[in-house]
This record gives structure tokens, C-alpha cells and sequence, in this order.
């Protein structure tokens, strides 16, 4: 059984802060485990009522300074210290070994004699982790698998090895006609035996003791002697000494016309195939709730219960719906403290933001709060009056007529000299922005496109895909700092460069390579240099046509489709096979509306549970075969979610270039954005991120913090993907370039020159 556990939580109750309390504070930072001092029993007991520690140690040498016994049992009277593992430091004795048995009948689960040295400390706690810790953790795990048994809609039956009942859930009681706990210690066979035949009977028998499981209908007898035809399933589990301790049955009731899967009537006489019966139609979600009974009496419990009855009777239900309805159900049998506690989980479940992680108060880290409130907010800063309209500009992105379009046989010499490395991360855009004069996606798509073999895969001469280079780069805005096609381009490498590793090349087929070529190069057309927030404040046209949801993403894909397909000479997609084509017009609107930041927590902690973990898993049990990875790596969900950690880390990828590059980058997003602050307040509008003054702005914090929050666990989770130890080390350096900067108390994107 694989469980997730969380950090540790450590607290030592220690009223002075001597050598031995030292040495577990440094032992804890060693092993990467969270811990808290306290120094009075008063403050332990409030820090254990709060946190809910794992491991407690007390120091119980000096009981002039600390009663340390008193401690002991004040945190023992607390419901949830029943798993919690509390350690007396002692003294080292003078002469014989001292009783433990006080220590015990306090609540002490053991003793440790006083040593300050840190690797002792280390070693006491490394054992208290993989031992007494680890084993209350499953008793926890335990409680809650008990729960989810006692709400399953299936009847469960487990018996020991000799066929003694040892647990059956209310469900059970319920089918065969049982009082509570009247099965309990009672041998299988003292309960009315089943009408099945004795062949049968054998059959199950031979299967579960060689430890494979069984699964099939048969009859058996309730207590008032009706007969009842169940489909069951039955599992051995093995226990200690490698011996089948526990037999596991589930069994559900069924209707007399219910047909098998193999085609027909279920006689349960005959019921021998096992390989039929492990095909039955078993319900997938066997934790739904029951909302057919209430213990509640009172007609409040009863109206409620009603209602809730008429939503868990619903045939649609989200993953999150099966949650609420869990937790709902446990309400009703819940002491008033319990169920106010779950009241406020409902409120969170209920929120829309459940990938998002809650910031601190604005004044302990300004950068970070306006940083990521800009980048994730779609416009929720909402004006009291008048909405202003976002004024109609002069168009920035150069004049609109098509200049000839270039071959890529037909490329400058200074051009080509600046795409040699393209391959290569370390490839210098810049160079190339500078050598093309500001047309870079043009060059770099052709040159890119050609060796993925895009215009094979589309169809469409070399001519037609030029023209749409052109046209897509004519519609970026040259006068953004940031948004140009400069970062386009810078965008469609990296994508490239991904798309070239090896596990990222097993994902994905070819149309998810072009899709991902196609999304990049148009992932930004038309920005207009603001984020989502200002539109929306401001009432600007695409905010009330797109209301004010992934504003700029749902332009920039509606935009690429109208220019390719409007215009006969740069429809690269004019070739394709209708199916063929919604399936890449799909592809490319899921990558750039997952460019767009509100979404991001969600993407990544769906990476990470869906691929990253399930991964990692296979690699370490090394008898797993290559199908079961190659299942994680292509199936059709796990591809969508590959494609969009690919095109937002490559969006994002300027912390993971070189020095040279992540600071002109940096130097550019922030003049965009100290644009936008300059802008919203010559506009009266509500300013998105305050912190982006000209004048005021670190911009060493805010990359500090954009690094923090939404680079470092982001590109953690994609390097365990695709391999990218080179991506790592810049973003190494880059943040303690940063730090550096920071820690001068400069503000600049360099240090002065000498």
C-alpha cells in the first residue's frame, strides 16, 4: 500500500535553549523536517493544538524548569495526539538503568538519553521517521480506508485466516439482515450457510488459499432465511510471514433478470469460469455515498437530507461532486465541532481556485503579491464607476502589406551566421532580432519548420508556409518591449529544443509536433503589451467580447485562424483532411489558452500527479515493463497534459537561459510593465501591480519572486520529465545572480561598473 506522507512536523518543548535542544534543531534542518520550540507547557500545548506535530520530544532532565510529564498527558488529552509520537530526553544515569515504566504510564512512547551531538540527534530522529513514526502513519491511513468502508454502497465481509468474521461494514448488515456488531468473532460457517453447491464451494476455496483472488455470483441466506444472489468478489491479502492472514470479500446484491458479460443468464450453480466472472460490470466508484438513510432525527436533518438525496441521486458526477458528497454524508454523524470544521472545507472545495496557492499578507512580500495578483488575476479589480474604454491606438506592427516572402535557400549570410547554433539552448535570439531587423520568427520558422518537415506533414508548399510566417509576424506589435515576435520566436526555439528530448519525442505523434510549432509561433499575435487585468479594468472591446476570461489567449488563437484561413496564399491548413484538421485546430487552441497564468498551479499539479509521480514510481520498481510506461507517456490525457507543460515552460523559459539572456529579458518584460502602471495611472485606472514603478521598482525582487513562485517547481517537475540538467544550472546561476544583486540593495538589472 503506497501512501502520500507530508513533511514531518517536529516540536521540541525545551525551557532553555542548551546544547541538547541545538543539536535536534540542527538534526531536523539536516533531515529536512519542519520544526517549532516551545518553551512553556502552556505554549506546547497551544503549538500541538495548532500544527498536530508527529514527533513531540520533551526535555524531562530538569523538572524544576519543566514538568515535562504534565506536558506529556496535557497533549495525550487531545483527541488527535492518539498517532503522535512523543520522546523524554533523560538524563544519562549514574549507575543502573532507570524504570521506563513512569515514562510510559505518562504517555511517553520512548526515551532518549542526553547526547547533543547532531548526528546522534539525526539518527534518533531518521529511526523515529522510518519507524514508530511511519507505523502511526498508516493507523491514520487506516482510520481513514475504515471510513470510506463504513460510506461504500457495496456490502464488505473480512474474515481471518480461519474464517472468523472480523469486520462488516453497515451496507453488509443492512443486505443480509444483521443488528450491528451481531457478526462480529462469529465463524463464516455458524451463519446460514449459501444454497451455492459444494463444487463451487471448492472452486472458491482452491482459488483464495493459493492467493488468487475470486470473483463470481452466487446465492446465500439472510438471517430470515431469504435467499439473496450476490455478485462477489473475494481477496486474499498475505500478512506476516508471507502467510494469507485475511480473506476480503465484497459482495453486492443482484436482480434476477441481471445479465452476465459474457452473454448471458448468471446460474449461480454454475458460476466456475473465473475468467468470465473477472469481467463483470463491478461499479468503478465504490466510495459513492449512501443517501438513502440518515441517522439524524430531527426534521431539519430530514429536510436536508432529503435534498441531498436528490443531488447524490444525479447520474453525473465530477470527481470533486463524489468529494462533497463524502464529506456531506459525514456531516450528518458528526459532532457540532466536526461538522463546522467541514463546513469550512466545503467552502474551500467550493471555490474555483483549488490549484492556487494562498499568498501571505502584501506587506510581508509586495513583489511577489502584486507579481503573481497581475499575472493571475483575469481582471477581478473591477472599477466602483464609470468603465473606461481602452482608446484606439495606431497600429504598432509596422505597415500591412506582405513583403516578399523569403526561401530559406535564399537566406543573408548574416542570418544564416546567426542561426547556426539554433539547435543549441544557449542560441542567442537577440542576435538573430538584430540581424533580421526585427523579423526573427520569420527566419527561425522556416529554418525550424523545414527540419520538422511541417509543410510534409500539412501539405502546403514551402511558399505557403513563408507567406504565413509573414503575415503571423506582421500582426505582432514591434513597438511591445516584451511581446514582439522577438519572444515569439524565443518561444518557438524552446518549444523546438523540447520537442527534440528524447521522453518528449516517445509522448508525442507528429500532428502534437506541429500543433506545438503552430501554438508557439502564434501564441502572443496582437498583444497589445497590457496583461488581462488592464483590459478587463479598462473595458477594452476583446475584454467584452471574450468576458473577461482568458482574454488575450482566446484573441491571440481566434486571430491566428482568421488570418490563416482568410487569405488562399498563407492557409497552411487549406490541404489538410477535415478530421486531421480539427484535431490540430484543438491541439493549438488547448496550448495557448494553457499559456494563459490563472490556470497555472492547475497544470502543473496535474503534470505532477498524472505523470511526474506515476514515473517515478515505475522507475523504482524495477521489474515494471516498458508497456506499462509507454501507457503513461501517449495515453490521450496524459498527451494533452505534455503538450501544455511544453509551450508554458517555454513561454516562460527566460530564467533558464543564459545570464546574458535572462537579464535582457528581464529588462524588457519590466519596461512593459512599468508601461502599464504609467498608463493605468494617467487613466485613473486601478493599478494591477503598484510595485512596478519606474522609479521605486527592485527588479532583482520581482525576478526573485516570479523565480520563486512559478519557475523553480514548474521547471522541477519538467526536468524529471524531459532531462534538462543544462536548464537547471542556468536557472541556478541566474537566481543567485539575483540574490546577489538583492542583497547589495540594488535595483538595477546589473551591478554598477566599477
Amino acid at each position: 500500500m503506497k501512501l502520500y506522507q507530508d513533511q514531518l512536523q517536529v516540536m521540541l518543548v525545551f525551557a532553555k535553549n542548551d546544547g541538547q535542544c541545538g543539536g535536534f534543531l540542527r538534526a531536523c534542518e539536516r533531515a529536512g523536517l519542519r520544526c517549532s520550540v516551545a518553551r512553556t507547557p502552556e505554549a506546547a500545548l497551544q503549538l500541538f493544538l495548532e500544527t498536530h506535530h508527529d514527533v513531540v520530544i520533551v526535555d524531562r532532565r530538569h523538572s524544576r524548569r519543566l514538568d515535562a510529564d504534565s506536558v506529556c498527558r496535557a497533549i495525550r488529552a487531545v483527541k488527535s495526539s492518539e498517532n503522535t509520537v512523543i520522546v523524554a530526553v533523560v538524563k544519562r544515569p549514574d549507575r543502573e538503568e532507570a524504570s521506563v515504566m513512569p515514562l510510559i504510564t505518562a504517555g511517553f512512547n520512548r526515551s532518549y538519553v542526553e547526547n547533543p551531538n547532531v548526528m546522534s540527534c539525526y539518527n534518533e530522529l531518521i529511526q523515529l521517521e522510518h519507524g514508530e513514526v511511519q507505523a502511526q502513519f498508516r493507523l491514520r491511513a487506516c482510520s481513514a480506508i475504515f471510513t470510506a468502508m463504513e460510506q461504500s454502497e457495496e456490502a464488505i465481509e473480512i474474515t481471518n485466516e480461519d474464517k472468523v468474521i472480523q469486520y462488516v461494514n453497515p451496507t453488509y448488515e443492512a443486505m443480509m439482515g444483521y443488528q450491528q456488531g451481531e457478526l462480529l468473532g462469529k465463524e463464516v460457517m455458524e451463519v446460514p450457510e449459501s444454497e451455492s453447491k459444494p463444487d463451487l464451494l471448492e472452486t472458491i476455496n482452491s482459488y483464495i488459499q493459493k492467493g488468487k483472488e475470486w470473483q463470481g455470483v452466487y446465492y446465500t441466506k439472510k438471517k430470515n432465511g431469504d435467499s439473496v444472489q450476490q455478485d462477489v468478489r473475494i481477496t486474499p491479502v498475505t500478512g506476516q510471514g508471507g502467510k494469507i492472514r485475511h480473506f476480503v470479500s465484497i459482495n453486492r446484491p443482484l436482480n434476477d433478470s441481471k445479465m452476465d458479460t459474457c452473454g448471458g443468464r448468471v446460474p449461480a450453480e454454475s458460476q466456475t469460469d473465473i475468467q468470465c466472472s473477472k469481467h463483470k460490470d463491478w461499479r468503478k466508484g465504490s466510495l459513492d455515498v449512501r443517501s438513502t438513510t440518515s441517522r439524524g432525527s430531527d426534521g431539519s436533518s430530514q429536510k436536508r437530507h432529503s435534498s441531498m438525496a436528490r443531488i447524490h441521486s444525479m447520474t453525473i458526477e465530477a470527481p470533486i461532486t463524489k468529494v462533497i458528497n463524502i464529506i456531506n454524508a459525514a456531516q450528518e454523524s458528526s459532532p457540532v465541532p466536526v461538522a463546522e470544521a467541514l463546513d469550512r472545507v466545503l467552502e474551500i472545495l467550493r471555490t474555483t481556485e483549488l490549484y492556487s496557492p494562498q499568498l501571505g499578507s502584501k506587506e510581508e512580500d509586495p513583489h511577489t503579491s502584486d507579481l503573481v495578483g497581475g499575472l493571475m488575476m483575469d481582471g477581478l479589480r473591477r472599477l466602483s464607476g464609470n468603465e473606461h474604454i481602452l482608446a484606439t491606438k495606431q497600429s504598432q506592427h509596422g505597415p500591412s502589406h506582405m513583403i516578399t516572402p523569403l526561401s530559406l535557400t535564399d537566406i543573408p549570410q548574416r542570418v544564416a551566421q546567426a542561426m547556426e547554433n539554433e539547435e543549441s539552448w544557449d542560441f542567442d535570439i537577440f542576435n538573430l532580432e538584430a540581424a533580421t531587423m526585427k523579423r526573427p520568427l520569420v527566419y527561425l520558422g522556416l529554418k525550424v519548420f523545414s527540419r520538422f518537415g511541417v509543410c510534409e506533414f500539412l501539405h502546403c508548399s514551402e511558399a505557403t508556409l513563408r507567406a504565413w510566417l509573414q503575415a503571423i509576424e506582421t500582426n505582432y506589435h514591434s513597438g511591445n518591449p516584451y511581446h514582439n515576435s522577438s519572444h515569439a520566436a524565443d518561444v518557438l526555439h524552446a518549444t523546438a529544443y523540447f520537442l527534440s528530448r528524447e521522453r518528449v519525442k516517445a509522448s508525442l505523434d507528429p500532428i502534437d509536433e506541429v500543433a506545438s510549432l503552430i501554438a508557439a509561433a502564434v501564441h502572443d499575435v496582437d498583444h497589445p503589451g497590457r496583461t488581462n487585468s488592464f483590459l478587463c479594468n479598462a473595458g477594452s472591446e476583446l475584454a467584452v467580447l471574450y468576458n473577461d476570461t482568458a482574454v488575450l489567449e482566446s484573441h491571440h488563437t481566434a486571430l491566428a485562424f482568421q488570418i490563416t484561413t482568410r487569405d488562399g496564399k498563407c492557409n497552411i491548413f487549406r490541404n489538410m483532411e477535415r478530421t486531421e484538421y480539427r484535431t490540430l485546430r484543438q491541439a493549438v487552441i488547448d496550448m495557448v489558452l494553457a499559456t494563459e497564468m490563472t490556470k497555472h498551479f492547475e497544470h502543473v499539479n496535474k503534470f505532477v500527479n498524472s505523470i511526474n509521480k506515476p514515473l517515478a514510481a515505475l522507475e523504482e520498481n524495477e521489474g515494471s515493463g516498458e508497456e506499462s510506461m509507454k501507457t503513461i507517456l501517449t495515453s490521450p490525457e496524459n498527451r494533452i497534459l505534455v503538450k501544455r507543460m511544453l509551450i508554458k515552460c517555454a513561454d516562460i523559459s527566460n530564467p533558464c537561459r543564459p545570464l546574458r539572456l535572462c537579464v535582457e529579458w528581464a529588462g524588457r518584460i519590466s519596461e512593459e510593465y512599468f508601461a502599464q502602471t504609467e498608463e493605468e495611472k494617467s487613466q485613473g485606472l486601478p493599478v494591477v501591480m503598484p510595485v512596478f514603478d519606474r522609479n521605486t521598482c527592485s527588479i532583482p525582487k520581482s525576478q526573485i519572486s516570479f523565480i520563486d513562485y512559478f519557475i523553480t517547481d514548474m521547471f522541477d517537475a519538467w526536468d524529471a520529465f524531459a532531462d534538462l540538467p543544462n536548464l537547471m544550472q542556468h536557472l541556478d546561476n541566474n537566481f543567485k545572480y539575483w540574490k546577489s544583486l538583492d542583497e547589495r540593495n540594488l535595483r538595477s538589472l546589473a551591478p554598477p561598473p566599477e
